[in-house]
């Protein structure tokens, strides 16, 4: 196994996490909250290293980016375990999986790269479960990545520790994070978290120069009030700015969440108009197949400057980062900087 990055040793063989902000204290024989950072005679190990359970080649609008490489492909790779617990994870079937379930394999951080770049890719992204538990495996594929001239994604809930995003962040392009809700309340009751490490790392991941878009999953009843969804806005645009793009996505009933139903296209509908009156120039709707709200328009003269039809995109009047129609210059990535 490989060792782990960004730990202290204690007394009698227990040691100290620093990489995401629960900082678990693990005993001897014990792993974290996240399951795959293990413990052995007083040795961190990332037990997960080369690991995979999940390899596909995506449109980078299905992450979702809409505003770093519009449609390419991004080479995609998740792995087991998570550090939040969420009643309503997607992806249940391997953040909750186990070693012995057997849905492990392996890959060089080499091998990734090549079929990266073999499938046609202009990124690579850790995905599907949550990246910062695997830190040290994506750290070396990025930064191998970054040497071919590949973007590099962090589709991630955000809960990384300061240290965990600063190693990172010489070789991460775009840090795309939920911001599940805008209370405690929803992240300790529904996550097993906190608030306020998310928004830490959100602004971090700003000052560092990463692109950044947020996706809040609008779920009926428990983070949809109008009171919410304004509150979450301001601050996205004072402390990340207006011009981030900020995706309002459907809920539909998963894992433990089965008690309610999928949120009505009138609830994210309202929600845009709201993004917009309060000065949001990007807000985006989610999981709602061919609609005109998942359209970049440019935010002085509104022309649809890039259309989607699902997860696949059609440039339209953008000329590099320019509107074609005023001369807007719009915060969009197009090529991967050098």
């Amino acid at each position: 196994m490989h060792e782990a990055h960004l730990y202290e040793r204690l007394k009698n063989d227990t040691v100290k996490c620093g990489l995401c902000n629960h900082r678990c204290t693990i005993q001897e024989g014990g792993h974290g909250i996240c399951g795959v950072r293990l413990n052995e005679h007083g040795t961190l190990y990332a037990a997960t290293y080369g690991k995979i359970s999940s390899e596909a080649v995506d449109p980078i609008e299905k992450k979702p980016l809409f505003h770093y490489l519009p449609g390419t492909l991004s080479y995609s790779l998740g792995s087991i375990g998570c550090n939040f617990h969420c009643q309503h994870c997607q992806n249940w079937h391997i953040s909750r999986a186990t070693f012995e379930d057997g849905v492990l394999r392996t890959l060089t951080a080499e091998d990734g790269v090549a079929r990266a770049i073999a499938s046609k890719s202009a990124s690579i992204a850790w995905t599907y479960n949550e990246p910062t538990i695997w830190h040290e495996y994506p750290l070396e594929m990025g930064r191998l990545a970054r040497k071919e001239g590949l973007g590099t994604i962090y589709v991630t809930n955000g809960y990384i520790t300061e240290e965990g995003l600063r190693e990172l962040s010489p070789m991460l392009g775009a840090y795309r994070v939920d911001i599940k809700a805008f209370t405690d309340d929803f992240y300790k009751k529904v996550c097993g978290a906190r608030l306020q490490p998310v928004l830490d790392s959100a602004v971090l991941a700003r000052e560092l120069g990463m692109h950044i878009e947020t996706v809040t999953l609008v779920i009926p009843g428990l983070n949809d009030s109008r009171e919410e969804m304004e509150s979450l806005i301001r601050w996205v645009i004072g402390h990340l700015g207006p011009d981030t793009p900020m995706h309002f996505s459907a809920f539909h009933p998963d894992y433990k969440m089965m008690d309610r139903g999928a949120t009505p296209l009138a609830t994210l509908e309202k929600i845009y108009t709201l993004a917009k009156e309060l000065g949001l120039r990007f807000p985006y709707l989610g999981n709602v197949y061919n609609h005109q709200y998942e359209n970049t328009y440019c935010p002085v003269c509104g022309a649809a400057l890039i259309e989607r039809r699902g997860f696949f995109s059609t440039i339209q009047a953008l000329d590099g980062q320019q509107c074609k129609n005023c001369g807007e210059k719009i915060a969009i990535v197009r090529h991967v900087p050098k």
